[in-house]
C-alpha cells in the first residue's frame, strides 16, 4: 500500500513534546484528556468511506463517530457533533473540501482539527485546504495504522506533514501566498527557526539546535506565524516551500 510518495511523515510539534520523522512511532493511543479520539470521516465516495469507518474504528484509542458523503454534511456534522478530529476528502459534490475546511474551522467554539485525505495525484487543491487551515494530510493508500497515528497527532495539536508529495505539489502549483515571505520581514533568527520547522523539529529540539531557551523558541515560532499571517505551523510550512526559503533536499 505504499509508494515513493508515501513517505515518512514530518510532525511539527507545536508544544514541548518531541517530534518524530515517522508517523508510525508510538504515541498515546487517546487525545490528551486519555479518552477516544472522537472521529467524523467525509468521503464522497460509499466504499472509500465505509472502509475508513470500518478499519479506524478497529484502532485503539479511535471512537468513528459520523460520516459525511460531502462538504455541506461535513459541515453539518461536524457542528453537531463536534469530533475532535475531521478525515477530510478534498473533492466533493456541493461543497469541496476547502471550502468545508474553512466553514468548520471558523467556528468560534472548539473547532475539530482537519486531516486531508487524499491520493495527490493531480489533486492541486491539497496546499489549499492547508492553507485553509488543515493540520495536515495524509495518502488514501497509506497503511491504516498510520492513517490512525495520523489522527492521534493532529488530535494531540500537532501538524503531520508528507514532505517529499507536499515540495512536488507546491513546486507544480504555487499559491497566491509565494511571496509572502518577502513581504513578511522575518529577521534571520526567525528565518532559521522557520528552515528547522519546515524539517519537522520541534520547540525543544529547535531550542538544543539554536542553543536558545525554549521559551525564546516559542516566541520566535509566534511571530513567524503572525508575520506569515499563517494559520498554524503546517501552513507555514508550505510558505517556506513556496517561497523557496526551503528546497527539496534541505536538511537543516
Amino acid at each position: 500500500m505504499t509508494s515513493p510518495d508515501a513517505s515518512p511523515a514530518v510532525r511539527t510539534g507545536v508544544g514541548t513534546g518531541p517530534a518524530t520523522t515517522s508517523p508510525t512511532s508510538p504515541t498515546s493511543p487517546t487525545s490528551p484528556t486519555g479518552t477516544p479520539v472522537t472521529l467524523l470521516i467525509a468521503d464522497d465516495d460509499e466504499v472509500t468511506r465505509s472502509g475508513l469507518r470500518t478499519l479506524l474504528a478497529a484502532q485503539p484509542g479511535i471512537a468513528v463517530i459520523g460520516e459525511a458523503a460531502d462538504g455541506v454534511e461535513a459541515v453539518e456534522q461536524g457542528r453537531r457533533l463536534r469530533p475532535d478530529v475531521v478525515l477530510m476528502d478534498v473533492r466533493m459534490p456541493r461543497c469541496n473540501g476547502i471550502e468545508a475546511t474553512r466553514q468548520l474551522l471558523a467556528e468560534s467554539a472548539g473547532p475539530p482539527k482537519v486531516v486531508v485525505i487524499t491520493t495527490f495525484e493531480n489533486d492541486g487543491y491539497v496546499t489549499a485546504a492547508l492553507s485553509a487551515g488543515a493540520s495536515g494530510f495524509v495518502l488514501k493508500r497509506l497503511p491504516v495504522r498510520q492513517i490512525a497515528e495520523a489522527v492521534r497527532v493532529v488530535a494531540a495539536g500537532e501538524a503531520i506533514l508528507f514532505p517529499a508529495a507536499l515540495r512536488r505539489m507546491v513546486a507544480a502549483r504555487p499559491l497566491d501566498s509565494a511571496e509572502a515571505l518577502p513581504r513578511a520581514a522575518l529577521t534571520g533568527r526567525e528565518e532559521e527557526v522557520l528552515r528547522l520547522m519546515a524539517t519537522g523539529l520541534s520547540n525543544p529540539e529547535i531550542a538544543e539546535s539554536l542553543t536558545v531557551s525554549l521559551e525564546t523558541v516559542k516566541t520566535h515560532v509566534g511571530n513567524v506565524l503572525t508575520k506569515l499571517g499563517a494559520q498554524n505551523r503546517t501552513h507555514a510550512v508550505v510558505i517556506a516551500y513556496e517561497s523557496g526559503l526551503v528546497v527539496p533536499g534541505f536538511a537543516g
